[in-house]
């Protein structure tokens, strides 16, 4: 594995390789990252990973400042998985004029975080896009765990990109069910209880949630008894149905997205 810092010297390793793969990432790694690796390893010639904390995309300061990183360990976990090429640039190359305040996403940012979050999705699809004018990957793997996220930079790319291809990859979960995140490691082990019982409660009551036999009001007081102070939202949206084209089946996913203490948790079931 070569770990690269500089971008030139990433463009002088890949410009020739026609089936590049990328997996875009943050760091501070869990299965659920070595899960999108190693699928980006068996399905193309070389991988790239890059780890970025990715500043714009965070609403606030505190956030970005107290977002886990441990450079050293995340090598050791993925220096036998074959990857090819480790990327690790730093704000000025990746924004050396600034952030892009004209990228055009779908609509669907209005909806689900884009509430809670303005300005992020834009942060996101502006530094994917860079990413991509970079790497020049054939395909970029990203997690069906940030689903808003996946259909919104699915739609961004094919308008954008039309040689690479988005591939979204399943949620890998903890044995208590939760999704596996990097801010799961700012929880204390009663929050990861409360958690794993909310993804337990939702499971249970989904089929009923589609029926309209309970209401999401209804699941809503049962989640705030389990002690969550603040749910941002909690829905049940037909993933088929949120950007056009439209797909004619129905997949219905439940989202939700809630603090417990000041950790912003998100899933979709």
């Amino acid at each position: 594995m070569k770990i690269i810092p500089n971008k030139n010297n990433l463009i002088k390793f890949i410009y020739r390789e026609k089936n590049l793969g990328f997996v875009p990432t943050m760091g501070s790694f869990h299965p659920g990252h070595l899960s999108l690796i190693k699928k980006c390893i068996s399905q193309c010639d070389k991988t790239v990973v890059s780890i970025f904390v990715n500043k714009p995309q965070f609403n606030r300061k505190k956030d970005y400042k107290k977002y886990p990183r441990d450079l050293k360990k995340d090598i050791n976990k993925i220096k036998n998985l074959k990857v090819d090429y480790l990327y690790l640039p730093n704000l000025k190359q990746i924004y050396p004029k600034g952030i892009n305040k004209d990228i055009q996403i779908s609509s669907f940012k209005k909806k689900l975080c884009g509430k809670y979050r303005p300005g992020h999705f834009e942060a996101v699809a502006d530094v994917i896009d860079r990413f991509i004018n970079i790497i020049k990957p054939k395909k970029i793997y990203l997690g069906k765990k940030d689903m808003q996220q996946l259909k919104i930079i699915e739609h961004f790319v094919k308008k954008n990109h039309i040689k690479t291809k988005v591939v979204g990859c399943k949620t890998i979960r903890e044995k208590n069910g939760m999704a596996y995140s990097s801010r799961n490691s700012l929880l204390s082990h009663d929050e990861k209880i409360i958690a794993s019982k909310i993804y337990k409660l939702l499971i249970r009551n989904k089929k009923k949630l589609i029926r309209k036999y309970i209401s999401l009001n209804q699941i809503k007081n049962k989640i705030s008894k389990l002690g969550v102070k603040t749910i941002d939202y909690i829905n049940i949206l037909d993933i088929n149905k949120l950007i056009r084209p439209y797909q004619k089946n129905n997949n219905y996913k439940i989202f939700i997205a809630y603090y417990l203490r000041s950790t912003r948790l998100i899933d979709n079931i």
